[in-house]
C-alpha cells in the first residue's frame, strides 16, 4: 500500500465507524483479540509439553535408537505400542499444522503449514506401513522430534508477537472504569467512564487515575504522565490546563470538564495507532512471505526429484523415501516466517517505549534512506513561547532588572510578560507585590515596587516620550526578529530586554546529528525572514523557507522532492497536515493537532527534535536486522536441502531427518535471538 493510499484507507475506515462507539468497544474488541491470542499461546505450550513427554517412550522403543545406544529392549508387540504413541503425537501435536495446511490449500496459498503437514504425514504413513508388514525401518522418532520442535518454534513466535500486544493491554489498563461525576447541584456520584459525555464535570481525587481527557476548571495539582508521554518529572497543572486520561493525579483535588471520551481520547488513539502499526505489513515482511511460498515449491520439487533419483540409482524405496521426507522436513521455512515479524514486533515495542508511535511501517522503513528533513519552526525547533535572549544593562544588575520587570509582568497574561516572569522563576528571584499597578494599552505596564516607580514599555512609548536609548543595539536585536522592551526606573532607562521564541536545546543537538548522517536539515515557517534567519543561524540549517503561507507548505515539499530527494516533514499544526501527507515520511510532533496526527506516518509523543534522528537510526537498525534474519533463515535452507537430498553421499555426508529438524530449530532460535538483540 503506498503512502497516500494508506491514509485514504485509514480515513475511509474512520468515516465508516459508528459514531456512538465508546472506548469500551475498542478495549473490548482488543481484549477479545488479545485473549484469543493468549489462548493460542497456551494451546501451543500445552501441546508442546505433552508431545515432549510422549516422545520419551517413543525414543526408548525405537529400534534405531536402541541400535545407536547399543542396547536391546525389544519385546513382543512393542511396535504396536510405538505405533499407538506416534499416532497420538501425530494427531494431537501435529493437529495445528494439519489444520493450518488445510486453510492454506483452501486459499490456494501453500506455505509453511502445508510443508510441515506434508513432511509429518509422509513420515507417519510410511512408518505405520512398516509396523503392518512393509519391510524397512520406521522413523516414528523423527516424526515425534519434528513435531516437538515445530511446536516449540511456533510457541516462541507467538510469545514474541504476544509481547508486542502486551504493551497495548498495559495502555488499555491505564483507563479507570469508573469516574466521580459532579451533577448540577454539586453532588458526586460514581458512574462508568463509558457513560461520560463532553461537557460533564468530573472530580479527580488525590492519587487517582484521570478517567478522561479534559480541562481543569477547579483546583491545581501535579500529574504523573510518564506512562503516556515519557515525561519522567510530574507536570504541574493549573486551572484551564489540559489533562490526559490515564495520567495519575498527585496531591491536589481537581474538578475537570470532560472534552474527549472513548475513541477520541488520546489513549484510545495511541492504542489504535500501535495496533495499526502491528497490523500494517511491511515490505520486508512481504519479501519473507514470498520467499516462504517459493521454498514450498522448491521443497516439493526437490523431494520428488530426490526420491526419483535415488530410485533410478537403484537404492531401496525405503531409503529414497527417507531422503524425500528429510528434504521436505529441512525445507520447512520456519525461521523464515519468523524473520520479519519478530523484528517488526521488537522495533514497534522499542519505538513505543521511546515515545515514537509508528502508524505506517512502510514509510517508517523508508526513513533509513532519507536525504532531507524539513522542520516546521514554531513549537518544533523552537519552544513556541517567548523567552529572554538578551539583557542590555544601562544601570543596575541583571537580577534587579529581572526582579522589577517580573514583579510587574506577573500581573499580566501577555506572552512577553510570561517570558519575563518565567526567567525570574528559573533564576529563583523573589518578586514583590506592585502598588498602583496599571496597564498602558499597547504601550506596557507601570507600577510602584518598593517605593520606586517602575515601567516596562514598548519602543513606541520610548519614541512618544522622546526617551533616548542606544539605537544600534536596538536595531541589531530587532533585526534578528526579537521583541525588545525597555525597563524604566524613576523615568530613567535601566535596561533593554530582548525576547524571542526560544530555540530548543535539543534542536541544536538534533541538527548536529543530522549533519553527521549527511541529511540536509531545512526549515519551513510562516514567520518573517528575520526571525527565520536568526533561528537558522543558531542551528546552522542548510536551507530556510520563510513567510510560507499554510497552503504553500505542501507545494514546498513537492519542490524539494522534484530535486530527487527523499524528504521527511516534521510539524505539529493543522496547517502542516497537507505537507505531512505529501512527504515521503510525515512526522507529527508532540500532542499536536488531531489533523496533523491523522496524516502523519510517525508521531513523536514528546516535542523533541532529537526523536526525529532516533526514527532514522531505528529504521536503519530494523532494516539491518531484517536482512540479517532473512539470510539466516533462507541461507540455512539453501545449504541444507542439497545435503538432505544426498548430494555429498559419496563423501559420506547425509543429513538425517532428526539432524535436519535440530538444525532447522536452531536457525529458528538464532533468528529469534537476533531479533531480540535489536537495539538503537
Amino acid at each position: 500500500m503506498n503512502h497516500q493510499n494508506s491514509h485514504d484507507h485509514h480515513q475511509h475506515r474512520e468515516s465508516h465507524g459508528e459514531p456512538g462507539m465508546k472506548n469500551e468497544h475498542v478495549h473490548g474488541e482488543h481484549e477479545d483479540h488479545a485473549s484469543h491470542h493468549a489462548h493460542m499461546v497456551d494451546d501451543f505450550k500445552r501441546r508442546f509439553y505433552i508431545s515432549l513427554i510422549i516422545t520419551i517412550p517413543i525414543l526408548i522403543f525405537s529400534p534405531m535408537i536402541q541400535e545407536f545406544l547399543g542396547i536391546d529392549l525389544r519385546f513382543t508387540g512393542d511396535m504396536y505400542i510405538l505405533f499407538g504413541l506416534a499416532t497420538f503425537i501425530f494427531f494431537y501435536g501435529g493437529w495445528p499444522f494439519l489444520e493450518g495446511s488445510w486453510k492454506e490449500l483452501k486459499r490456494k496459498e501453500p506455505g509453511m503449514m502445508t510443508l510441515i503437514a506434508l513432511a509429518i504425514t509422509v513420515a507417519y504413513a510410511y512408518s505405520s506401513l512398516t509396523v503392518y508388514g512393509l519391510s524397512g525401518k520406521n522413523f516414528f522418532w523423527e516424526l515425534a522430534t519434528l513435531i516437538d520442535i515445530m511446536l516449540l518454534g511456533h510457541w516462541i513466535e507467538m510469545k514474541s508477537v504476544m509481547g508486542a500486544s502486551r504493551a497495548l493491554e498495559e495502555l488499555v489498563k491505564l483507563m479507570p472504569s469508573e469516574a466521580h461525576l459532579v451533577d448540577k447541584e454539586g453532588n458526586v456520584k460514581d458512574v462508568p467512564t463509558s457513560e461520560l459525555k463532553q461537557g460533564d464535570k468530573v472530580l479527580i481525587k488525590p492519587g487517582e487515575k484521570v478517567p478522561v481527557d479534559g480541562t481543569i476548571i477547579k483546583g491545581e495539582s501535579t500529574l504523573d504522565e510518564s506512562m503516556l508521554t515519557g515525561e519522567s518529572v510530574p507536570v504541574e497543572k493549573f486551572k484551564e490546563d489540559q489533562i490526559i486520561g490515564g495520567s495519575i493525579n498527585g496531591e491536589g483535588s481537581l474538578t475537570v470538564s470532560v472534552e474527549k471520551t472513548g475513541e477520541d481520547s488520546y489513549l484510545s488513539q495511541v492504542v489504535t495507532m500501535v495496533k495499526e502499526a502491528q497490523e500494517s505489513k511491511s515490505r520486508t515482511q512481504d519479501l519473507s512471505n514470498r520467499a516462504a511460498k517459493w521454498l514450498f515449491y522448491i521443497a516439493l520439487l526437490a523431494g520428488i526429484i530426490t526420491m526419483a533419483v535415488w530410485l533410478l540409482i537403484g537404492e531401496s524405496f525405503v531409503y529414497a523415501l527417507e531422503r524425500m521426507v528429510t528434504v521436505m522436513v529441512i525445507a520447512c521455512p520456519h525461521a523464515l516466517g519468523l524473520a520479519a515479524p519478530l523484528v517488526v514486533a521488537r522495533s514497534t515495542a522499542i519505538a513505543a517505549k521511546r515515545g515514537l508511535l509508528i502508524r505506517d511501517r512502510t514509510s517508517f522503513e523508508g526513513a533509513r534512506i532519507l536525504d532531507a528533513i524539513v522542520f516546521d519552526k514554531t513549537g518544533t525547533l523552537t519552544e513556541g513561547k517567548f523567552g529572554i535572549t538578551d539583557i542590555k544593562l544601562v544601570e543596575s544588575s541583571e537580577e534587579e532588572v529581572i526582579r522589577l520587570a517580573a514583579s510587574l509582568e506577573a500581573q499580566s497574561e501577555h506572552p512577553i510578560a510570561r517570558g519575563i516572569f518565567e526567567e525570574a522563576e528559573k533564576r529563583s528571584i523573589k518578586l514583590s507585590e506592585p502598588e498602583n499597578f496599571q496597564s498602558i494599552t499597547g504601550k506596557g505596564l507601570k507600577g510602584r515596587i518598593n517605593g520606586k516607580s517602575v515601567m516596562v514599555v514598548s519602543p513606541g512609548y520610548m519614541a512618544e516620550e522622546k526617551i533616548s536609548y542606544d539605537k544600534d543595539i536596538y536595531e541589531k536585536l530587532s533585526g534578528e526578529g526579537k521583541t525588545v522592551v525597555f525597563v524604566l526606573v524613576e523615568g530613567e532607562l535601566s535596561a533593554m530586554i530582548a525576547l524571542a521564541d526560544k530555540v530548543r536545546e535539543s534542536s541544536k543537538e538534533a541538527m548536529k546529528r543530522l549533519k553527521e548522517l549527511n541529511i540536509r536539515a531545512m526549515m519551513l515557517t510562516g514567520d518573517n525572514k528575520q526571525v527565520a534567519n536568526w533561528v537558522a543561524n543558531n542551528l546552522d540549517l542548510d536551507e530556510v523557507y520563510a513567510e510560507v503561507l499554510p497552503h504553500q507548505k505542501a507545494e514546498k515539499i513537492k519542490e524539494v522532492k522534484k530535486e530527487g530527494l527523499r524528504v521527511a516533514m516534521t510539524g505539529d499544526g493543522v496547517n502542516d497536515a497537507p505537507a505531512l501527507a505529501n512527504a515521503d515520511l510525515g512526522i507529527a510532533v508532540g500532542a499536536g493537532t488531531d489533523v496533523a496526527m491523522e496524516t502523519a506516518d510517525v508521531i513523536l509523543v514528546k516535542s523533541n527534535p532529537n526523536d526525529v534522528v532516533s526514527i532514522i537510526s531505528l529504521s536503519k537498525a530494523t532494516y539491518r536486522k531484517m536482512i540479517q534474519n532473512l539470510w539466516w533463515a533462507a541461507g540455512y535452507n539453501i545449504v541444507a536441502i542439497p545435503l538432505a537430498a544426498g548430494v555429498l553421499y559419496n563423501a559420506g555426508i547425509v543429513l538425517s531427518p532428526a539432524i535436519g529438524a535440530v538444525l532447522m530449530s536452531l536457525s529458528t532460535v538464532i533468528v529469534a535471538i537476533n531479533a531480540r538483540l535489536l537495539k538503537v
